[in-house]
């Protein structure tokens, strides 16, 4: 079962929050959107949850009680426990005597088991995230929405977030994650990167890292007339594919968020390996000329 979106446009007034998104994601599968703020990340996943309404386009979910929910607000109710925030989930799904064992098992796999009776304004950050997602899993969903469940949060943290919905995608939910890490597409399936309400590149991260056009070289500074961007103490710049020269590339473009692959030329400076950022660097700056 694919659940997603088709063709949606979202307008607040005069602004176009989402332009068009085609996405899909099957059971048992993860689906990581990723943009920074202003993107139209938060916009997608309550379009997905019926919480706007777009202007046009067509959303698939399941029905309510199959639907679980994380807000990017982290969703848990501060002033009350981890256990009474997972009881009052469990009373609004009707779950019964289904409930215990599913709560006690969240709470073991989440590591919040210790920490059942302190409130949840008491949590660091990290064990917050893990309640709020906790909470969107214990009625097993059939497709998980979750809000930049990571946003703000340690490494570890981070990992033990994603190997909570590696958790939810085995036991056969579909799951769409918003994220503003870009290296978090790497634990997903599918990747979608949005730019401004449109997409700026999608398919498998393995698909996306190939299909960077040209070369990317290593330079000590940023160079004066190829597009660079910086990567810690180095830049990384594009040498497109009509500047390779005879033994260059194919011409890549981008064409409906996707690049054309490009063959590179020897050069002179080190060659790196394009990873999501570059692509999405790539891809934007091609976006922006173009609408220069």
């Amino acid at each position: 079962m694919s659940w997603g979106q088709q063709g949606v446009t979202v307008r607040f007034g005069d602004t176009v929050a989402l332009d068009g998104i085609d996405c899909s994601v099957d059971t048992g599968a993860i689906l990581a959107v990723v943009g920074p703020d202003g993107a139209g990340k938060t916009t997608l996943a309550r379009v997905q949850v019926g919480l706007v309404q777009p202007a046009s386009g067509t959303v698939t979910s399941p029905d309510r009680p199959a639907l679980g929910y994380q807000p990017e607000s982290s969703g848990s109710w501060s002033d009350m426990s981890v256990a009474e925030n997972l009881d009052f989930v469990a009373n609004a799904h009707r779950m019964g005597a289904d409930a215990r064992g599913r709560i006690d098992h969240l709470l073991d796999i989440t590591s919040l088991t210790a920490a059942r009776d302190r409130l949840s304004r008491d949590l660091s950050g990290g064990m917050r995230q893990k309640l709020a997602v906790a909470m969107a899993m214990l009625a097993s969903p059939r497709l998980l929405v979750l809000d930049e469940p990571t946003t703000g949060l340690d490494p570890v943290s981070r990992g033990d977030v994603w190997r909570l919905l590696a958790r939810a995608a085995e036991d056969g939910a579909a799951i769409i994650v918003t994220t503003a890490y870009l290296d978090e597409g790497q634990r997903a399936d599918d990747v979608l990167v949005l730019d401004h309400g449109s997409i700026l590149v999608r398919g498998t991260a393995r698909e996306i890292e190939a299909s960077f056009p040209g070369v990317l070289v290593s330079t000590p500074s940023r160079d004066p007339v190829r597009p660079s961007w910086r990567r810690g103490r180095t830049w990384r710049t594009w040498i497109r594919p009509d500047n390779l020269g005879a033994a260059g590339g194919l011409g890549g473009a981008f064409v409906d968020g996707r690049a054309a692959p490009a063959e590179g030329s020897p050069t002179d400076e080190p060659r790196l390996e394009p990873d999501l950022e570059d692509v999405a660097m790539a891809a934007a700056i091609t976006r922006r000329e173009g609408a220069s």
